[in-house]
C-alpha cells in the first residue's frame, strides 16, 4: 500500500521502465501474435494497457490527455513503445500535480468496491503487469526473447553461470 505519494512514483517509475523494456522487444511482425484465432494479439494486448493508463486515472477524477484514436492498434512497435513511454510519464505528472498524500486516503467506488485511492493506483500497477505477463508469453511464442522482468529470461542464465537452468 501507499502510503506518500513518493512511495507510489518509486514503484510506478520502476514497474514502467521494465515495461518499457518489454515493449522495446516487440517487432512490428510480432504484433499480430495471438495464441488462437479469437484471441486478443500481442499488439491489442500491449496497446490496451498502453491506452487504458489515461482511461483509468481520468475514471477515478486526474486530468489527463487521452491516446487519440486508441482503438486503432498501431502497426508499428515502435509506435507502441513510445506511447508507453510518453503515457507513463505523462501518468506520473499528472498523479504528482493533482493529489497529494492525503488523497491516496481518500475512498471512492471502483469496479463496485468501496476503494481508497492508493488501492485504486496499485490496481493499475497491477493491471499493467498482468497484461505485461501476457506480452512476454505472447513474445516468446512469437520467436522474441523476452526482457527477464524480475528475474533472467532461459538465454541468460548461461552469464550466470547456469548451463541447465530449473524448470
Amino acid at each position: 500500500m501507499y502510503i506518500t505519494i513518493a512511495d507510489f512514483m518509486k514503484e510506478w517509475h520502476r514497474e514502467a521502465m521494465l515495461t518499457q523494456k518489454v515493449l522495446d522487444g516487440l517487432t512490428d511482425d510480432s504484433l499480430n501474435h495471438q495464441v488462437y484465432p479469437e484471441g486478443r494479439s500481442l499488439g491489442r494486448i500491449a496497446w490496451h494497457f498502453t491506452t487504458n493508463i489515461p482511461e483509468y486515472l481520468a475514471h477515478f477524477g486526474l486530468k489527463i490527455d487521452r491516446v487519440e484514436n486508441a482503438e486503432d492498434i498501431p502497426a508499428s512497435a515502435k509506435i507502441v513503445a513510445e506511447t508507453f513511454k510518453n503515457i507513463s510519464a505523462q501518468a506520473a505528472t499528472a498523479i504528482e500535480s493533482q493529489w497529494t498524500d492525503d488523497s491516496l486516503k481518500q475512498i471512492q467506488t471502483a469496479f463496485g468496491r468501496q476503494e481508497s485511492n492508493a488501492t485504486i493506483l496499485m490496481g493499475l500497477i497491477k493491471h499493467i503487469i498482468h497484461h505485461r505477463g501476457q506480452v512476454t508469453v505472447l513474445m516468446r511464442q512469437a520467436g522474441l526473447k523476452p526482457f527477464g522482468v524480475y528475474g533472467p529470461p532461459k538465454e541468460d542464465w548461461i552469464h550466470l553461470g547456469v548451463e541447465n537452468p530449473p524448470l
